[in-house]
């Protein structure tokens, strides 16, 4: 039948994980929103009153949950959880007031259409992108309404609707016809004063609740509205708001609510007196700790008792992965007494054992101990899709250099008549007012134009052969300097490395043991990094991927290889902090498995350190941990094989000659996570091996970044709120002088809270102690200079606020950002600098810079966006930065690109 279900977990992360569950078992997770069965009802905000602050995605799944319901169509199941319950929504009659439907072969004049849609508060642009846009060109209008998860494309013939489909705002192309759609406009705006009803008045009245112990629901629903008041009374311009009583259900009225519904509550105790009790005979999934045999001896038992075993994973190469262990395991076992497996291709947050249905569940991110993670939709797919999205960047006046003319201006889109066919194309200006016209199909052939800061380039005339010339002239020259690279490159293809052998099983079992998934580019990487470590030749490779992408994870399974083999390995690290984070890192990693980690640095007293060297020279030691020190004279290997280096950008230029003798015939991975301009240029010209991590692991948010004036208000929100949800905060603050007035400063605006301060200029052993006791969660706060910038991971700090930002450089703040959101909590970033309007213009670019790229996987784009503010550098020297403001950075790629391959090709 058309029965509702409304299932309200004790968390917005347990209900992810039920809705991702639901999901997967009813098949629906790739499914249209208009034939999902199970819907999220998550809450508009981060947080009470922060209009800001809410979340386009989050409105859309209410508001896509709230027309389910007055539409009626199909049976839903709703999950959500107390506080998206405790917020109110508007009325039925509201919502169907402000409701346009549509259907095909409906009469309706594009103009009326247009009006409604900016009634309703919809924007006018020209490419949608997330919900409340809308953009026409010629006879279409592509909506995105917050009742889908993808923007409409209406089509009109004259004043009929001629056809309608939902497209991919992204790579622009169809996803499904429809025949009928309802626009809505943003009905959880906090702005509108209309009467709101609880969520359990909206909903129909045979709805079934499922509540997890509703005692505790009703507390947290009421706790929401009383840190509304809070909030609400400290608010500088209240009276334009709407009132918390308004906005917010309370206790008394949910209960008397409830009494209407039928409802199933789980849980040890019940609310209701007169419930009827059934109980399940289940019990959770138990711990293996990591071993197989354990597993197996489980498996087996069940086995023999006529259970039937599962196991749950959505990786394909993990299961593989498994399965080849059990086949090792019980290679001399007969066939009858083998443990009996199942595998089942997709996941569940938590195994089981049901004695009833004689079924054993059981998955394998719990065998080995990993982060499951759920999906809930996030903000609008902003995949690197560059036409569009450089689309979107190019205004009209924008200067672009097309590959065939040279630079012209872009003057906008237009849709022109060739031979009876309408297409679209971008219009381009040159010198004499001349006009190319480039069909949409083409658009790779163009490119912004990206040169010195400020100063317009000439525009080139069309069919003049300037631009030629210039071209050919620019070819030369990187012919030149690519022919030196190449020599550079084949010397070291010639120097003979040493050959790995093939991976063994211990690396299959140290693989399959990562604590999160391993996200496809990661994979990548690995293979990439473990071929050239078997080839003749010395690594030299290049990772290059975002703050906490999941490089140390690459370099531990490369190290592991190499100890395998019975090799040394040197890892080099910028700041003393990062060998103590890291030597605990590979520890923690490697602790199953035959491998002695040590580190060095200037904080171990110098008996320590001579008695770390002598085990060194005599083979004890494995992996060696340290900052430059280990370029000195004194560290001597017996035996190494590989080097990797961390951040390689942080290290002087003596460092890097010394590194260069090493590294000559000893395989070599770097890490990096903001790609220095040059490094990048260098990777980019094919001088070196790159492998890029571009994918975020999944269920990591992008970290809300935030440019903010410094004040008491900013500062005391931040901490306060992220104390609030049992995290901790870094304050960084880059001048030892004052630091400790800034502590009591902080003591001030928050009284009660723990604050650590640490610098550089302390002793190390005490520095030491207080990073330990921050990341063993004793204090709250940790202030701090810019020794906390690489590497520090501490998965319980997810706010940072950076003091007087205009003062840092991009990667500085790329890699202090990267500090926080290492886990699948939302997490904060605040810059604090002075108005904008009295910075420089290169620190306000900076800092626009890093708020635009809060997306994850962004430090490649604020590597560009680097080269750009900086004016883009030379590959080899000063003379070539001329001619990159000639014909702009990314035409000067494409040329590069074009050079190399006829290299390639003539020798």
């Amino acid at each position: 039948g058309k029965q509702q279900h409304l299932v309200v977990m004790p968390d917005k992360e347990q209900a992810a994980y039920l809705y991702n569950d639901l999901e997967n078992l009813l098949g629906d997770a790739e499914a249209d929103y208009g034939k999902k069965r199970v819907l999220f009802y998550p809450t508009t905000y981060k947080r009470p009153y922060e209009p800001d602050l809410t979340d386009k995605a989050y409105q859309l799944s209410r508001t896509e949950v709230l027309n389910r319901f007055v539409t009626g169509e199909k049976k839903t199941l709703v999950i959500s959880y107390p506080e998206a319950l405790a917020e109110k929504v508007i009325t039925k009659q509201f919502l169907t007031k402000n409701t346009m439907r549509l259907r095909t072969g409906e009469e309706v004049s594009q103009d009326f259409i247009i009006d409604l849609l900016l009634e309703f508060g919809f924007e006018r642009v020209d490419f949608v992108a997330e919900p409340g846009q809308f953009a026409i060109r010629g006879s279409l209008v592509d909506v995105f309404s917050f009742s889908n998860d993808h923007p409409y494309r209406i089509e009109f013939f004259g004043d009929e609707v001629e056809s309608i489909r939902t497209f991919d705002p992204v790579s622009q192309l169809s996803v499904d016809n429809l025949s009928s759609i309802s626009l809505l406009p943003n009905v959880q705006d906090r702005h509108i004063q209309e009467k709101r009803v609880s969520f359990l008045e909206y909903i129909p009245g045979k709805t079934f609740l499922w509540i997890h112990d509703l005692h505790f629901t009703l507390d947290r629903v009421e706790r929401e509205f009383v840190k509304a008041e809070a909030i609400f009374s400290r608010l500088e311009n209240s009276e334009e708001r709407v009132t918390p009583e308004n906005l917010f259900s309370r206790r008394p009225a949910l209960q008397k609510l409830l009494l209407n519904f039928r409802t199933v509550e789980f849980g040890i105790s019940s609310w209701f007196e007169d419930a009827r009790w059934i109980a399940f005979s289940e019990s959770p999934q138990p711990a293996f700790n990591k071993s197989f045999d354990l597993l197996l001896k489980d498996i087996k038992k069940h086995t023999l008792e006529g259970y039937r075993n599962i196991l749950f994973s959505d990786n394909q190469k993990q299961i593989d992965r498994l399965f080849g262990i059990f086949e090792d395991l019980q290679a001399d076992v007969d066939e009858e007494e083998r443990a009996g497996m199942l595998p089942a291709a997709f996941s569940i947050s938590t195994g089981f054992i049901d004695h009833d249905l004689k079924l054993v569940c059981y998955t394998d991110h719990q065998i080995f101990e990993r982060y499951h993670k759920f999906k809930l939709r996030e903000n609008f797919g902003r995949k690197e899709a560059i036409t569009l999205k450089e689309l979107y960047d190019l205004k009209p006046g924008d200067f672009v250099t097309h590959i065939d003319h040279g630079v012209g201006r872009f003057d906008g889109l237009q849709i022109i008549d060739n031979n009876g066919r309408k297409q679209e194309v971008a219009r381009l200006i040159y010198k004499n007012n001349d006009i190319l016209y480039v069909s949409i199909h083409s658009l790779h052939r163009i490119s912004k134009f990206v040169g010195k800061d400020g100063t317009p380039p000439t525009l080139n005339k069309l069919g003049s052969n300037n631009w030629a010339r210039l071209k050919s002239k620019t070819k030369k020259r990187v012919k030149d300097i690519a022919r030196d690279l190449i020599k550079l490159y084949a010397e070291r293809r010639k120097a003979k490395g040493f050959i790995f052998a093939p991976d063994s099983y211990l690396q299959n079992e140290l693989e399959a043991s990562f604590f999160y998934e391993d996200t496809p580019d990661q994979y990548k990487a690995t293979q990439d990094a473990k071929q050239d470590m078997e080839a003749d030749f010395p690594m030299d490779r290049l990772v290059c991927g975002d703050v906490g992408f999941g490089k140390t994870e690459v370099a531990i399974r490369a190290a592991f290889k190499a100890v395998a083999d019975s090799k040394q390995i040197a890892v080099l690290v910028p700041t003393t902090i990062l060998a103590m984070q890291h030597a605990m890192t590979f520890s923690e990693r490697l602790k199953e498995f035959p491998v002695t980690v040590d580190y060095i640095n200037r904080f171990k007293s110098t008996k320590q350190q001579k008695e770390t060297l002598t085990r060194l020279k005599e083979g004890k030691i494995d992996i060696l941990i340290g900052t430059h020190r280990l370029i000195s004279k004194d560290v001597k290997f017996k035996d190494l094989g590989l080097l990797i280096i961390d951040e390689e950008q942080k290290f002087g230029v003596a460092a890097k000659e010394k590194l260069r003798q090493i590294k000559a015939n000893v395989d070599t991975l770097t890490l990096t996570a903001t790609p220095i301009p040059r490094t990048l240029q260098f990777s980019l010209m094919g001088a070196r091996d790159l492998s890029i991590i571009n994918t975020a692991p999944a269920n990591r948010y992008p970290i809300q970044t935030e440019l903010r004036s410094f004040g008491e208000e900013v500062i005391r929100d931040a901490i306060q709120y992220e104390v609030s949800r049992g995290g901790q905060v870094f304050f960084v603050h880059n001048r030892v002088q004052n630091i400790m007035d800034v502590h009591d400063m902080i003591h001030k605006f928050v009284p009660g809270i723990r604050i650590a301060v640490g610098h550089g200029q302390m002793d190390g052993k005490k520095l030491e102690q207080i990073m330990r006791d921050f990341i063993e969660g004793q204090y709250d706060v940790l202030l701090a200079t810019t020794i906390i910038e690489s590497g520090l991971d501490i998965p319980n700090a997810n706010t940072i606020i950076v003091n007087d930002a205009q003062n840092y450089g991009l990667s500085d703040l790329h890699q202090l950002r990267g500090r926080v959101g290492r886990t699948n909590r939302k997490a904060f970033c605040y810059l604090l600098s002075p108005p904008l309007s009295v910075l420089t213009p290169e620190a306000r670019k900076r800092l626009q810079a890093i708020t635009e790229f809060s997306d994850l996987g962004s430090g490649f784009n604020i590597a560009m966006r680097d080269l750009d503010i900086r004016g883009a550098g030379n590959i080899l020297g000063g003379e070539q930065s001329g001619f990159i403001s000639e014909v702009g950075f990314d035409m000067y790629h494409k040329i590069l690109d074009e050079a190399l391959a006829e290299l390639k090709e003539s020798e």
